[in-house]
């Protein structure tokens, strides 16, 4: 089986090309895939090991939100769409037909929509909140969605059913929620929240949240703390810093609703990060630099934690497996459980 990373570059000289990496050899560059010109802002990608297509979610250089479908077998881009109103971190489900495409974060309308992956056609809106940022399909379902609305409703984790398309949700949260990601059982979400130096981590079947504070941070209001995920055996979570702090947070997570924080990591860089994930074998894990930096995305080893080198800026990533030639399995951009 061979394993690649297919990273799509966001450092100004390449953005919106796809690198891919021998993740077997060491995450050696194997080629880079030139894409689709004037891409201004990478804001997602999604794959579908069933239809063999990639996604990659943008804005242009004029700001029009838009998707691009990749036929991963022979690279060839079969559309470029623009979606009204915009676009943002984008999900897919689980046969490769449809995407769940937020409108953007900084955005008003009050809905994601759902969009044939075929065509890249607007098929569904899906109403409850406005400036919507990260969508999320873990592995149990079902759809998640957070926004960066301020009127109240950004304090709330939405799940959409994928039939009805009924939205409930988690809340509140103590401020504006950022990131997150869910366990393989949709038992638990951890959750980045603006001003918190810490985590706050949901029990999705009751609803009840806990905070994770992070001691001996640094000084001043964190913002918000940009990228968390689970290892896939869900032993730990690991967080990003604030833009300013060349850290990642290392929680062990034996006790879901009592984190306990094991290790600070030090990037290379000197700088925050944005965004992390990991390969779906749980052996490494991708720290991406600040958005659109040109510092590398660093590479570090989940048992050890050891950092062991980096790749190019790109915190728009997955891992993409094959079987004599055909793909066998996709990972996500997000750091979800798979235990």
């Amino acid at each position: 089986m061979s394993r690649s990373l297919y990273a799509v570059n966001q450092s100004a000289d390449a953005r919106g090309s796809i690198s891919v990496y021998d993740i077997n050899e060491g995450h050696r560059l194997i080629r880079t895939i030139e894409t689709v010109p004037s891409i201004g802002d990478v804001r997602g990608v999604a794959a579908s090991a069933a239809t063999g297509k990639l996604y990659v979610a943008h804005q242009d250089v004029s700001g029009t939100g838009m998707i691009y479908c990749l036929n991963i077998y022979n690279h060839e881009v079969l559309w470029n769409r623009a979606i009204d109103p915009g676009v943002d971190r984008l999900a897919i489900n689980p046969d490769g037909q449809l995407l769940y495409v937020p409108t953007w974060e900084g955005g008003s309308a009050d809905h994601i929509n759902v969009v044939s992956a075929a065509t890249g056609e607007v098929v569904r809106k899906v109403y409850f909140s406005n400036r919507s940022h990260d969508t999320q399909y873990p592995l149990s379902g079902p759809i998640f969605q957070e926004t960066k609305a301020n009127d109240g409703s950004g304090h709330y984790l939405y799940l959409i059913d994928p039939k009805s398309y009924s939205v409930s949700k988690i809340g509140p949260y103590s401020g504006i929620l950022g990131p997150y990601a869910v366990d393989s059982t949709t038992g638990y979400a951890v959750n980045n929240v603006k001003s918190l130096w810490g985590m706050q981590v949901a029990n999705l079947k009751t609803g009840h949240i806990v905070t994770a504070d992070i001691p001996d941070h640094p000084p001043g209001d964190p913002g918000l703390l940009h990228g968390i995920g689970w290892t896939p055996d869900e032993s730990e979570v690991w967080q990003s810093g604030a833009w300013h702090d060349p850290h990642v947070y290392v929680w062990d997570m034996r006790d879901r609703m009592a984190p306990v924080l094991k290790e600070r990591l030090t990037l290379r860089s000197g700088r925050g990060s944005h965004w992390l994930t990991f390969d779906l074998r749980g052996e490494y894990g991708y720290v991406a630099p600040n958005k659109n930096s040109a510092d590398g995305t660093e590479i570090f080893d989940v048992r050890t934690h050891a950092s062991l080198g980096v790749i190019g800026s790109s915190e728009d990533l997955l891992e993409i497996d094959f079987v004599n030639g055909k793909i066998s399995q996709v990972g996500d951009q997000y750091g979800i459980g798979r235990r």
